[in-house]
């Protein structure tokens, strides 16, 4: 990693509706069964129902419109990767740029991975990226070859 390698990140649509197709009906399933138990005077039972609804939709929106879609203002749009540093470009127009404490996250199918870091100020970055994000896949597999030395 001589140079520095740029990366521009597009929103993955195909992804977004296979992450829907898994939350929606987990949510719908949790709520209406929350409302069952709440109407046959298990009323304890439906709280907890209500808020493994609520906790499910919260993580597959973020899910969805942070790292697959990409609406988010903290979402990533490009990677930089330098030397000894990565530089991810979010929506908001601000940057990024990973120092100290870079690891290196792949999952077990080799569909996504994760960068976790210290920027300049101290604050831990956490993200996700999903190979339908990049636009061929040669990058994606470069990207994470590159990266592998920060496991």
């Amino acid at each position: 990693m001589s140079k520095v390698d740029s990366y521009r990140l597009a929103p993955d649509k195909r992804g977004a509706i296979w992450d829907a197709l898994l939350y929606i009906p987990v949510v719908l399933l949790l709520a209406s069964y929350a409302v069952k138990t709440w109407y046959s005077g298990d009323q304890t039972f439906a709280y907890i129902l209500v808020f493994l609804a609520s906790f499910i939709f919260l993580i597959g929106a973020n899910r969805i419109l942070g790292t697959r879609l990409m609406l988010l203002p903290a979402s990533p749009r490009g990677l930089e990767l330098a030397k000894k540093s990565v530089v991810v470009t979010v929506k908001g127009g601000g940057r990024v740029e990973l120092v100290k404490g870079l690891r290196y996250y792949p999952d077990y199918a080799g569909k996504s991975f994760g960068l976790v870091g210290m920027d300049l100020s101290g604050k831990k970055r956490q993200y996700v990226f999903h190979r339908g994000q990049f636009e061929r896949e040669n990058d994606f597999k470069d990207l994470r070859s590159q990266l592998s030395v920060h496991k």
